[in-house]
């Protein structure tokens, strides 16, 4: 049912013979997601989004003809056949959509020119490993044997809630599980940076160690070897349009389901009364009514902020005030470098490497935490990025967020000076590597940790909130399976997204499908979910309008 204008969304009671209704703050892939569910089970749904795009940190934004691409590095579930393309199915976020998948997962290379590429063929990996260091052969082939096995195995349990699976299903679960259970656990018990240390090559030390673009720090061998797998069979793929078409497509099936989106309203509080949520009241003193609120925005915001931190309990009090200042728990922010060239980007180079940068390098990189930087050709992942004839590249390096907002809160000009430093330290890389590409440079645009915060409302920036394997992965699965994604004491209110079912898109995903199959239960409806038929070819057009450079610009507003 679409709100027509006419809806009791402004009264604490619902108009009699109506569905219930379902606030939904933030417009994230999350937030969609629970929309996208909540409407096809029957419940009537608006979302609140702060910004005047949908995604989140899923997003994009133009300048001067190129469009700069800022999250998805690659897709879990774009090759058929799981639980997570088939969440995308029903999200409709692949509809029309081509999918570019590489061969190689990422590339790796030294302040020498001597590489490492990461190919998701476990045949050529281990060929390639062995020529560059036969001593390393028990090792290299302990690897891409793990890797066969993974490739052999598909575990995507993204359609039920923890706490909803049926006994079948869990069955299916441990059907899959047991046979592999050794190697499930072995690999998710050994920390990549044990592995990469028995390498005698110094490089495959450190390459091991950036297969996903850089360090993350604490990851097992488990998620490399899974990612990499997924990336074999096409199921790790680019989808068309990028982050911010895969958000527009969730948005354009939320809307066609009936639901309602309302772009720049800041929600400043959420309504409660006798330990009830009953609604919202937005930062221009506007209420909104409903029977049930999710919040699939920051977590912290939601408790402490919306909230007023009066619904707490021992799993939250565990993330919010211990683990949050635990270094490593927080997935690392990023700087982020678009690079907009006249011509084109040579065929033959990897469509990701990670520059592992020599002390001298390292130095002049404006707030990193680590000796790397890495550059992905962005105009080689889809269509559109770039206008005819030019390409895009996306430079990152982790950054602490902290080191951007002291700068940005004490000292704009300052703030706007390190800026420069990462577009020049890129520019002067950049033309090492590539004699002559500096000239051909359109435009340069860089996003700070501080950039991201104030956009998303990102807890210290960061992209992916919770680090998985870390402390906070176990908390997490105890809010999403004994909690059900509920805060102690407080009735008719829920969390989605990240911040309480970790990092990654198919998660945010899963966890707006997780938040209606439990709400379904409180409100007496019938959890619905069926594939989107709208498999029109996709264009560019779906995107709509994009914020130009004002909106993120090293020189625009954000310094104002």
């Amino acid at each position: 049912m679409a709100d027509d204008g006419r809806s009791d969304w402004t009264s604490r009671e619902r108009a009699p013979g109506t569905p219930p209704r379902v606030i939904v703050i933030g417009a994230g892939v999350a937030g969609l997601s629970t929309g996208c569910y909540a409407q096809m089970s029957g419940a009537r749904t608006r979302i609140f989004e702060k910004h005047v795009l949908p995604g989140g940190c899923c997003t994009a934004w133009s300048r001067e003809g190129y469009l700069f691409d800022y999250c998805i590095e690659w897709l879990i579930g774009t090759a058929p056949g799981n639980d997570a393309h088939q969440v995308w199915s029903e999200l409709g976020a692949l509809d029309g959509k081509s999918v570019t998948n590489f061969e190689l997962f990422n590339k790796v290379e030294d302040e020498h020119g001597r590489s490492v590429t990461f190919y998701n063929d476990p045949g050529r990996l281990e060929t390639h490993l062995l020529e560059l260091s036969p001593a390393d052969a028990p090792h290299i082939r302990a690897f891409t044997r793990d890797l066969r096995r993974f490739i052999d195995i598909e575990l995507y349990p993204f359609l039920t809630a923890p706490a909803l699976r049926t006994v079948r299903e869990r069955a299916g679960t441990l059907r899959t599980v047991l046979p592999a259970f050794r190697l499930f656990w072995r690999t998710a018990a050994t920390p990549m940076h044990v592995f990469a240390d028995r390498f005698e090559d110094p490089l495959l030390r450190k390459a091991f160690r950036n297969i996903f673009f850089q360090d993350p720090g604490g990851f097992p061998l488990l998620p490399y070897l899974f990612n990499m797998a997924a990336a074999h069979h096409g199921n790790a793929g680019f989808p068309q349009g990028g982050s911010l078409g895969l958000a527009r497509s969730v948005e354009e099936r939320y809307r066609s389901l009936g639901g309602t989106v309302t772009y720049r309203a800041r929600t400043e509080r959420i309504l409660v009364e006798n330990d009830r949520a009953v609604g919202i009241e937005l930062r221009n003193g506007k209420r909104y009514f409903a029977e049930h609120v999710v919040s699939a925005c920051d977590g912290h915001t939601t408790v402490y902020g919306l909230l007023g931190g009066r619904y707490t309990g021992p799993r939250i009090d565990k993330l919010y005030t211990d683990l949050l200042h635990r270094p490593g728990t927080l997935f690392p922010a990023v700087v982020s470098a678009f690079v907009g060239l006249r011509g084109d980007l040579d065929p033959d180079e990897a469509h990701s490497t990670t520059h592992l940068l020599g002390p001298d390098d390292a130095d002049h990189l404006p707030g990193a935490l680590q000796d790397s930087l890495v550059v992905q050709a962005r105009s080689r992942y889809s269509g559109g990025f770039a206008p005819p004839g030019h390409s895009v590249l996306h430079c990152t390096y982790f950054s602490d967020y902290a080191h951007w907002k002291d700068l940005r809160t004490r000292n704009r000009k300052e703030y706007r000076r390190r800026k420069r430093e990462v577009a020049d330290f890129v520019r002067d890389f950049l033309e090492r590597r590539t004699p002559g590409i500096a000239d051909r440079i359109d435009v340069m645009e860089v996003a700070t940790p501080a950039t991201t915060h104030r956009y998303t409302g990102n807890l210290g920036g960061s992209i992916l909130a919770w680090k998985a394997f870390s402390d906070a992965d176990d908390v997490a699965a105890r809010l999403v399976g004994k909690d059900r994604m509920r805060l102690p004491g407080l009735d008719g209110f829920s969390m989605a997204g990240q911040w309480i079912g970790m990092g990654g898109l198919i998660r945010a995903a899963s966890t707006g499908r997780f938040a209606v199959q439990y709400l379904c239960r409180e409100l007496g409806l019938e959890f619905r979910a069926w594939e989107s038929k709208g498999a029109e070819p996709w264009h560019p057009g779906k995107l709509g309008h994009l914020p130009q450079l004002d909106r993120w610009s090293a020189r625009g507003s954000e310094e104002s």
